[in-house]
């Protein structure tokens, strides 16, 4: 590549303002390296970027689901990550120093040095160099990056599921530690939703809900049956807490919300819960948006555990890449809808509600 190369990206220059702009390609150093995007997914937190709901006061590329073949690497970074040029490796959200002590303790999102303030497609377009996010033709990766290689026969789109499917793993099975026969209710029939469902499954559980509302959420109830789910449930409709009870004579062992702009369901996530359960609250909803018809002194009652998941990790990942490849949930054959840059405005917008027509389950940026 030529030293006067340039890039092309979307840069987010305020809500509703993505602009498209072109940026130097860097030279590799010893210990970082340059991936050429192949794609990268699309979620809730791309349009809540896109309309100002989640905002970082600075223009920067957005882009946290990148799949890429690396261009360009140094020898020290390709030792540390196991790794060469032409590789087709995922890239995790969070950076790591390795040292810290939250490093140490598998904690890298609280990271002394980077922590949540340098997440790839979050960092300030004016920091060199420049090309931190996945809506552009090349990532830069720093030498605190984490990657992890693509199985060769796995789509690089499919293989951008590798963040919504770790977090599916992490929140539904992990975290709750989920076991055989568990009975497990997901609030919430989107990408991660499904995914949970679909973890949940593989740690064994033997009984799994899926919960959506109204005619928004029709078609993804519709496909939870695919990814492990023995019971769909439109709450617009019928009770979730009657509906698993009939189903299988009791509550859930494992409640697992990862809804978006429905502060209410944390309610039904505590009714859905047996004593003694463990019920996951993932991603953020809204700062400030409460949590309608709550009761706290239900924690008390059911001696609740409670769980605040944010993000995923390394292990979660390697996973996923791993259950993708496997071809044992039908994840290639999601709805879904891919945009180059020209049309990624439309499709974030789409994503947000703020355009005609139905959002697709997955939505993914190939530049």
């Amino acid at each position: 590549m030529s030293r006067d190369a340039m890039a092309r990206a979307l840069v987010l220059e305020a809500p509703r303002r993505l602009v498209s702009r072109e940026f130097p390609v860097p030279e590799v150093a010893d210990d970082d390296a340059l991936v050429r995007v192949a794609a990268c997914g699309l979620c809730g937190t791309d349009h809540e970027e896109y309309t100002g709901d989640l905002a970082g006061g600075f223009a920067f590329i957005p882009g946290h689901e990148t799949v890429g073949i690396i261009e360009a690497i140094g020898p020290q970074a390709a030792q540390r990550w196991g790794v060469a040029a032409g590789d087709r490796i995922a890239v995790e959200v969070f950076q790591s120093c390795r040292r810290c002590v939250n490093c140490l303790a598998g904690q890298y999102r609280r990271c002394d040095r980077h922590g949540l303030a340098d997440m790839y497609g979050f960092i300030p377009v004016d920091r060199a160099p420049s090309l931190w996010g996945g809506y552009a033709e090349y990532q830069y990766l720093s030498p605190d990056s984490m990657v992890l290689p693509v199985p060769a026969d796995l789509d690089p789109v499919v293989a951008t599921l590798f963040n919504p499917l770790g977090a599916g793993i992490r929140w539904g099975a992990t975290l709750p530690e989920t076991g055989p026969g568990d009975v497990v209710a997901v609030l919430g029939p989107g990408i991660r939703g499904l995914c949970a469902a679909a973890a949940a499954k593989e740690a064994g559980a033997g009984f799994v809900m899926v919960t959506g509302l109204g005619p928004r959420d029709a078609d993804r109830l519709a496909l939870a049956a695919r990814f492990g789910a023995d019971l769909a449930v439109d709450v617009a409709v019928d009770d979730p807490v009657a509906a698993l009870m009939n189903a299988c004579g009791g509550l859930a062992d494992v409640v697992v919300d990862v809804t978006a702009r429905a502060p209410a369901a944390f309610a039904q996530a505590i009714a859905l819960a047996r004593p003694a359960a463990t019920v996951v609250v993932a991603g953020t909803r809204g700062f400030g948006s409460g949590a309608p018809g709550f009761s706290p002194d239900m924690l008390v009652a059911k001696e609740l555990r409670i769980l605040g998941a944010l993000g995923v990790d390394v292990a979660a990942y390697r996973a996923a890449l791993q259950l993708l490849a496997s071809g044992r949930y039908p994840f290639e054959s999601l709805p879904r809808r891919c945009a180059g840059l020209d049309d990624v405005e439309d499709l974030v917008a789409t994503m947000a509600g703020e355009r005609a027509g139905v959002p697709p389950v997955h939505g993914v940026v190939t530049p």
